[in-house]
């Protein structure tokens, strides 16, 4: 383990003193309830707090108890979730709260290994979940704590290396207290998120500046060092925006798979090269469309590997007899844009009201 110029207990103490003074009051903290702080620690997985909290009250008088979100459809999971993005988290959600009602009886297990079992419940959430409902000695290493560390210890790797990752664990695990887990877990992620920030860190106000070995040598806007962009693939579809009298076709993807549960307006897909008009074809076939469709605009939409651009059309009709609807809805835009519209949807939906069609 590489040598530090300060003791790792020292860390704890400094944090807690700090938290107990300039500590965020949170809904989530007020509970010890491991349902609610797994439910806020799920939410909070690339999300603001800020975005999180309304999301997290709503969620919460809907869905009360994890035995009931074993019980409802997952598609009213994901309709609950429409807006906060990184729906997998949603599905994750839903199975997971199965699991501990069939495997566990409606109980969560305390310890990380365990916990980590969970569908969407890695070391980090695991040891936050232990830590925070069950005040067990668990490390974690999120997005905050993760900068935390790397600015405190000088840490001269990429943050997601695989030898970064190895050191930050163990240097998690050394600073981690086995007294008031509790507050130390909360006091951490308090620091990355309001102190210790991604840019133009506040070392002024940091209980931790004395100790911190990037600011000792001037490296807090250096620190953490940035990851190196990867390549991702682009894929194409044609969209399909069919309208009557201001309402559009939308269905819902199914449950498994990539965006599964999600909404999304007709599409086919269109490889390099391919005319968009000739795919139109399958969609008017589908839906037992005649004529022709008006090209409004373009869009794209980065997911996590891979980028997807779409080429935009929009049928007008004005008889709903002779269209093959199957299992869809038509919805005004109103509707469209509080449904869980899967992230490159959006962006099509804004197109078409720039469109004015």
């Amino acid at each position: 383990m590489t040598n530090i110029p300060f003791f790792p207990a020292d860390v704890a103490p400094c944090l807690l003193d700090w938290y107990g003074q300039s500590g965020r009051d949170l809904p989530w903290r007020k509970t010890r309830d491991p349902y609610r702080i797994w439910l806020s620690e799920i939410m909070l997985q690339q999300t603001t707090v800020t975005a999180v909290i309304d999301y997290y009250h709503r969620f919460l008088t809907k869905i009360p108890t994890v035995e009931t979100l074993a019980a409802v459809p997952l598609e009213d999971v994901i309709d609950l979730w429409a807006g906060l993005g990184y729906y997998s988290r949603a599905r994750n959600l839903h199975a997971a709260a199965k699991l501990v009602v069939e495997q566990f009886g409606g109980c969560f297990p305390e310890d990380v290994e365990t916990l980590q079992q969970l569908p969407g419940v890695g070391r980090s959430t695991a040891g936050a979940i232990s830590a925070l409902a069950f005040d067990r000695r668990a490390p974690i290493l999120d997005g905050n704590v993760r900068r935390v560390l790397c600015r405190l210890f000088a840490l001269q790797e990429p943050p997601r290396s695989t030898a970064a990752e190895k050191q930050l664990w163990q240097w998690s695990e050394q600073i981690t207290p086995a007294e008031n887990v509790h507050d130390y877990t909360q006091a951490i992620m308090d620091l990355g998120a309001m102190v210790c920030v991604p840019r133009k860190p506040l070392c002024d106000k940091c209980p931790l500046s004395e100790l911190c070995q990037a600011h000792k040598f001037g490296l807090e806007q250096q620190l953490p060092l940035k990851q190196v962009a990867k390549q991702i693939p682009t894929r194409h579809e044609v969209v399909l925006l069919i309208d009557h009298r201001g309402r559009y076709l939308a269905r819902r993807r199914l449950a498994e798979g990539f965006l599964g549960g999600m909404w999304e307006f007709p599409t086919v897909s269109l490889l390099e090269g391919e005319d968009p008009e000739s795919k139109l074809c399958l969609l008017f076939s589908d839906f037992g469309l005649e004529g022709a469709a008006k090209q409004i605009g373009h869009s794209q939409h980065v997911y996590s590997h891979f980028r997807l651009k779409s080429e935009i059309y929009c049928k007008k009709i004005a008889d709903l007899s002779h269209v093959a609807e199957g299992n869809n809805r038509w919805l005004p835009l109103a509707e469209l844009k509080n449904i869980a519209l899967h992230g490159a949807h959006k962006k099509v939906l804004i197109e078409l009201q720039k469109s004015g069609v």
